[in-house]
């Protein structure tokens, strides 16, 4: 299992990006430090800035028959953590053109991409999921896990976006959650919202340790905590 190797130097680099004409990319895109997951059928000027921005190949994917990647799947460096709700055929291809580990989650649970947070040195993951699914998890990403909520809410990845160079987190996470979110992905997060005010940062973030896509409707204030955040 990987240990938390602390916060890098990294020259990460910070761009608008819209999907669809929706600031909502995160509900579209899953990205890793090797790869990003894109939509069947995206077109080829959007698919070209994502490898130009993000400096890693795309791979077209679908999961459950829906272009939803952001809240039904999860990444790093290891494995890919999809929804149960996923079929066999996706399975394949993403473990086939990834040549990744690929965990389908059974769990009633299904918008995993919203329930996990995970980089190549930690995990944090929704405190809904049980001590089996945690350490189905950890096996699968090979990096600590640990369950929590963020205040009253469960949706742990949606409320934090992390590379392995920063992290956004909503602004309602207590400074002991702050911590703990610091422990196991090896970074502080900066509380931060995003696209003019939205709180559930992963919405409208993607990106890797060198580069990081925001959604176009983020406003110069947010994009100050992001350069902050993510360095």
């Amino acid at each position: 299992m990987k240990k938390a190797q602390g916060k890098r130097n990294y020259l990460t680099e910070i761009h608008l990006f819209d999907i669809y004409r929706s600031a909502n990319i995160g509900i579209f895109l899953r990205a890793s430090e090797k790869f990003c997951l894109v939509p069947y059928g995206l077109p080829k000027t959007k698919n070209d800035k994502i490898i130009e921005m993000l400096k890693v190949k795309t791979i077209p994917a679908s999961i459950a028959g829906s272009r939803l990647l952001g809240p039904l799947s999860v990444a790093n460096s290891t494995g890919i953590i999809v929804s149960r709700l996923s079929d066999d055929e996706e399975i394949k291809n993403l473990g086939q053109v990834t040549g990744q580990n690929v965990l389908k989650l059974e769990s009633r649970f299904t918008s995993v991409g919203n329930l996990i947070s995970a980089n190549d040195h930690g995990a944090v993951i929704s405190d809904v999921f049980s001590e089996e699914s945690a350490k189905e998890v950890e096996r699968a990403l090979e990096v600590p896990v640990r369950r929590m909520r963020i205040g009253s809410f469960i949706q742990v990845g949606a409320m934090i976006s992390a590379t392995n160079s920063g992290a956004l987190v909503h602004p309602i996470a207590s400074e002991l959650e702050i911590n703990a979110i610091s422990k196991i992905l090896g970074l502080e997060p900066e509380p931060a919202t995003i696209n003019g005010g939205v709180p559930f940062v992963s919405s409208g973030v993607v990106g890797n340790s060198l580069g990081v896509l925001v959604g176009t409707l983020t406003r110069g204030s947010e994009l100050v905590i992001l350069s902050r955040a993510f360095g």
